[in-house]
């Protein structure tokens, strides 16, 4: 047994005290590992709850639909789409009858040139083009001599209209007259170059407004009526404003209806006021200058400069939309290209945004005339817009072609704004 106070047992001792600590030391730092591991999982852990949680927030957030409006509102949307469609049914009905009339109007005055004056004489020419017609002396040729309902009487031609500016007179002043074909002889009135008065109406309003700036003619202004073989000059004297009931504006002496005629007068009558209910009629007065052959020539009136150059045809230039007889082709080829396009789009496509609607992935949207439209054309988007499109298409040219005409000759109201009367 040792001694205790031997060295051996001092030294031996301090080492047993040493060993207890570092035998804790390992203890605690085989507990700690655990502990610490434990901590980070669970850090891990509450880091990826806060982040999926966080993520569940904005996806419910992205999700939640958007707020519908109350009834009320959607039917004031309703009601402001029918009158916006309104207004854009308003807003053709003019332009069918400042604009599409007149191309009508074109058309069928073209259609009688090309029948009619194509046996009429022809100006001369010369080197430098058409050639200036001699003035002729004494009394004017009478041609024709008389014309049935709708035949062509002459053409008339004023410089103050513009350069080339021309258009038929045709016999008879019934509305298919004064809207179709131009303007309309007077059936009780004379002829061109016939001692009296060669009178004939047109609109001021539509069907190719002809007369719609008789107001800017000025005094000595020529007025130019070229016949089958003849050219009459007449120049402008004055203006009235009359109640229509006057009709002896366009006697054979308007001046003295009672008493017989002595000179050539030329009358033209047209709707006033221009863009409202025509209450009045407008007179323009013009004599007789002087007369000329078309063998020899055009009048020096319808020379295009001051040096005497000419620049005449015979055949005016007509307006490329003018060649439509009709836009009945119009309506039949926007609504045959919808038909092909909608039944391959709904082939190919279907009807994605009733599909989103019915499976909940998209809200049922707000009542809505031409949102519901959309939504019933197949395929994506901009093959929707374009069905669309087409669909408005065919609706307007129906409305120009059918709709309008109809009401304009039905409807009182329409009938005084469009001047759909005969002068």
């Amino acid at each position: 047994m040792s001694d205790p106070t031997s060295p051996s047992y001092e030294s031996a001792q301090p080492r047993q005290h040493n060993a207890a600590p570092a035998q804790a030391d390992a203890d605690y730092t085989a507990q700690s590992v655990p502990d610490a591991a434990q901590s980070g999982q669970a850090l891990r852990s509450r880091r990826a709850a806060q982040s999926e949680s966080s993520s569940q927030s904005n996806r419910t957030a992205h999700s939640e639909p958007a707020k519908r409006l109350g009834i009320g509102w959607q039917i004031i949307g309703i009601i402001a789409e029918l009158l916006i469609t309104a207004a854009v049914i308003c807003a053709l009905y003019i332009v069918w009858l400042f604009w599409w009339t007149g191309v009508q109007s074109e058309h069928t005055q073209a259609e009688t040139r090309e029948s009619t004056t194509s046996t009429w004489t022809q100006p001369a020419t010369n080197g430098s083009g058409t050639a200036i017609a001699k003035e002729q002396a004494g009394d004017p040729p009478v041609q024709p001599a008389s014309a049935n309902e709708g035949e062509l009487v002459a053409e008339v031609y004023i410089p103050r209209f513009g350069n080339q500016w021309v258009r038929n007179i045709v016999q008879g002043t019934s509305l298919e007259q004064l809207n179709k074909h131009g303007m309309g002889h007077y059936d009780n009135s004379q002829m061109p170059g016939a001692i009296g008065n060669f009178a004939f109406a047109g609109h001021r309003a539509g069907y190719g407004s002809p007369l719609a700036d008789i107001d800017k003619l000025q005094t000595g202004d020529a007025i130019i009526i070229r016949t089958q073989d003849y050219w009459y000059v007449y120049r402008y004297t004055r203006h009235l404003v009359v109640l229509p009931t006057e009709t002896q504006v366009v006697a054979a002496n308007p001046d003295n209806p009672g008493s017989a005629p002595t000179k050539r007068m030329l009358t033209m009558t047209t709707c006033t006021p221009r863009y409202s209910t025509p209450t009045h009629r407008w007179i323009a007065y013009a004599e007789f200058a002087y007369w000329a052959k078309v063998s020899d020539g055009v009048p020096a009136e319808l020379a295009s400069d001051a040096s005497g150059a000419v620049s005449f045809s015979s055949t005016p230039k007509q307006s490329a939309v003018s060649k439509l007889d009709s836009l009945t082709p119009i309506v039949q080829w926007a609504l045959i290209m919808y038909a092909v396009l909608f039944i391959a789009a709904a082939i190919v496509w279907r009807w994605p945004v009733l599909k989103a609607i019915r499976e909940g992935r998209r809200q049922r949207p707000d009542a809505s005339i031409y949102g519901t439209i959309l939504r019933l054309q197949p395929g994506v988007l901009p093959i929707r817009i374009l069905l669309m499109a087409l669909l408005a298409v065919a609706a307007a040219a129906a409305l120009l072609q059918w709709v309008y005409p109809w009401a304009a000759s039905t409807i009182p109201i329409l009938q005084q704004m469009s001047n759909y009367v005969a002068v």
